[in-house]
């Protein structure tokens, strides 16, 4: 007979980990099954669980979505969401971007459990992992053929934008100190950097 765990006995936690399957096992359905208000992505049958994110990073999330939204909202433009949600790029791969925005015209691509891609996203850099944004998601991001790319980077006080120019990204700015920087895809959306990374500091 099975072996129930009682909340009267002690019981490793671990074993709560025999429920789901093996890495590598994961199908596309069970990933999206998993509920947990962790960030949690997903490619080809193995999930990575992300680091919780810092204050300062959340600080900064929260003010370029505020952002963004107002502006997106102001002229119907679209559906701006935040992390965490899912980003289907291509069958068998998802991310969760920290900002995610679909136009309007895209919104058959919008799902309740995951958007097929995205018209921007925007990833604030993780300074123990720059790779990951700077090389892995660039690529993975030009590949499932999202527009533009925010890559906005707290340690150097940075954002640089990409645009997609047949099939990769090229530099629409790198925008420092004392610039404003500037959608390509959305125009008139432009954020002053002082004002972003000042808002890590709230």
């Amino acid at each position: 007979m099975a072996q129930l765990l009682s909340p009267e006995k002690s019981h490793p936690t671990w074993e709560i980990a025999y429920l789901y399957p093996d890495q590598g096992s994961w199908s596309e359905e069970e990933y999206l099954a998993l509920e947990t208000n962790r960030l949690v992505e997903y490619t080809d049958g193995y999930v990575e669980i992300l680091p919780m994110p810092t204050q300062s990073h959340q600080l900064i999330v929260a003010y370029l979505h505020a952002a963004l939204t107002a502006f997106v909202k102001a002229a119907g433009l679209g559906c701006v969401l935040f992390a965490p949600f899912r980003v289907q790029l291509w069958p068998g791969k998802y991310r969760e971007p920290d900002i995610l925005f679909m136009s309007a015209g895209h919104e058959e691509r919008q799902g309740e459990q995951f958007w097929q891609g995205a018209d921007l996203v925007m990833e604030v850099i993780s300074p123990n992992d720059r790779e990951r944004d700077e090389v892995v998601k660039k690529e993975e991001y030009a590949r499932a053929g999202i527009a533009e790319y925010w890559l906005v980077d707290p340690q150097k006080r940075q954002i640089t934008v990409y645009f997609l120019q047949d099939g990769r990204y090229a530099i629409h700015g790198l925008f420092k100190f004392g610039d404003a920087a500037m959608s390509a895809l959305l125009p008139g959306f432009s954020v002053e950097v002082s004002s972003v990374f000042d808002a890590s500091q709230s």
